[in-house]
């Protein structure tokens, strides 16, 4: 039988012993016991125990005291402690040490549950990591990918490239377009000959002209030499026209004829040159609002509309987002002398919930970042930007009934976890002031004394 994963329980109280082994395993899990510290830790294996359950107050080793034991041993198994001496203060402390979450006798048995799901979520998460990080170290891809929009775009990018067709890219910045637009270089039948990609956006206009189709001897002032043009070093290959949508409108008249008659006309030059060039042109653009506002040619819209391939959003394949730091992880690891660095699973979880807006080349250099300013060989989450830690609460389950102030309350401690009971970190996460975030801290401090 399936379990939802393998739990182990720590508890010198036996009548609270049997009502946790009962209930975790009427939830799905496959639970092992132990009555104190010392019996846990003779218990413990990494590969079998998914997440810890301990009590705090227990004779002979405290539940803090087991949980500095374990994550010397292996810190990427949740431990969720639970105690009958409850405060901010104390929370705030156990999570600091490295406890997953912290929950106050008397509880819900919903709400342990939903922290115990969301451990064995983030348990899962680094395991995943391991996974892919172990399938890199046997071989490298060009294109990282697990989600089934990327690989239906991969697919219609293969059957582009057995056509000699132009092909336009549409996508937001950052979602790999290039690599897409080489992988179709690649498995064509020009893949002997050059690729060749131009920024068209980051070249200016008054040298973008020349760049791409070259002058002559004498065509301007400083033109004191004849200069081949960018497609003719495409010769027999492609050309990658990336934001093309930010090109002038008289020079896209240009493509248009390059694309009709297959010639361009160098500056200065008497008559035009054949080019046998595949032309590859991506933007992140809205075409069709760029031709409605006159920003756009129509004609040179439906000449590059054939083979047209959507490259999806980060956010719309969070499948990819495991993978993709996986294999950013391995590339700059090795780049800066640190191949040993991994995500903890508090990192992992913001990872997989920020909506990367910047897409892959946000994640690429959020992943560098932490290489080269971490200290450690495990990136946390305090390592990472503070804009990745501002993650709305997961609803409560169907039939729990909890309080809004319970649900702030629950969402504070999971951030300030996330900055390692950093309280200005929090703050600035949270969206709040500092004093208001201080002043919460402080009632509950004190309604838990009462």
């Amino acid at each position: 039988m399936t379990t939802l994963g393998r739990i182990l329980a720590v508890e010198d109280d036996e009548a609270m012993r049997m009502f946790l082994e009962e209930e975790l395993r009427d939830a799905g899990y496959d639970v092992v016991t132990a009555t104190n510290g010392i019996a846990a830790l003779h218990l413990f294996n990494p590969s079998t125990i998914d997440v810890v359950v301990s009590d705090v107050i227990m004779p002979g080793m405290r539940g803090d005291e087991l949980l500095a034991e374990l994550h010397a041993r292996h810190r990427d198994v949740p431990v969720v402690l639970i105690t009958a001496f409850g405060s901010i203060d104390s929370a705030v402390g156990a999570i600091k040490a490295g406890a997953y979450h912290y929950v106050a006798k008397p509880f819900h048995m919903p709400q342990l549950l939903s922290t115990l799901e969301e451990a064995m979520q983030d348990r899962r998460l680094v395991r995943r990591l391991d996974e892919l990080r172990a399938r890199l170290d046997q071989g490298t891809q060009t294109i990282v990918t697990e989600a089934d929009s990327m690989r239906e775009c991969l697919d219609l990018a293969l059957k582009a490239a057995a056509s000699q067709s132009h092909v336009l890219l549409l996508g937001e910045s950052g979602t790999g377009k290039e690599l897409i637009a080489r992988m179709i270089h690649e498995q064509s039948g020009r893949s002997e000959r050059p690729f060749v990609p131009v920024n068209c956006s980051a070249i200016p206009e008054s040298l973008l002209e020349s760049h791409l189709f070259g002058h002559r001897r004498g065509a301007f002032t400083d033109a004191r030499e004849d200069r081949a043009g960018l497609f003719q070093e495409a010769t027999g290959g492609t050309i990658f026209l990336d934001e093309i949508g930010d090109m002038p409108l008289p020079l896209q008249a240009k493509i248009l004829r390059v694309l009709q008659e297959r010639e361009i006309h160098p500056l200065g030059a008497p008559m035009p040159i054949p080019v046998d060039v595949r032309v590859v042109a991506a933007t992140h653009r809205d075409l069709d609002a760029q031709v409605a506002a006159g920003a756009f040619r129509q004609d040179l819209y439906y000449r590059l509309h054939v083979l047209v391939i959507r490259v999806p959003p980060l956010r719309e394949r969070p499948d990819d987002v495991l993978p993709l730091a996986a294999h950013f992880l391995a590339k700059h690891g090795k780049r800066h002398g640190r191949t040993g660095c991994t995500l903890t699973p508090e990192a992992l979880h913001l990872l997989v919930r920020h909506n990367w807006p910047g897409n892959v080349r946000e994640l690429e250099n959020t992943i560098e970042r932490c290489i080269v300013l971490g200290r450690n060989e495990e990136i946390d989450a305090s390592d990472l930007p503070d804009t990745l830690g501002a993650h709305s609460t997961p609803l409560p389950e169907a039939g729990e009934k909890r309080s809004m102030a319970e649900v702030e309350r629950e969402h504070i401690l999971r951030v300030l976890r996330t900055t390692d009971g950093n309280k200005a970190a929090a703050a600035r996460m949270l969206g709040l002031d500092r004093k208001t975030l201080y002043r919460k801290l402080a009632a509950w401090e004190s309604h838990a004394l009462e």
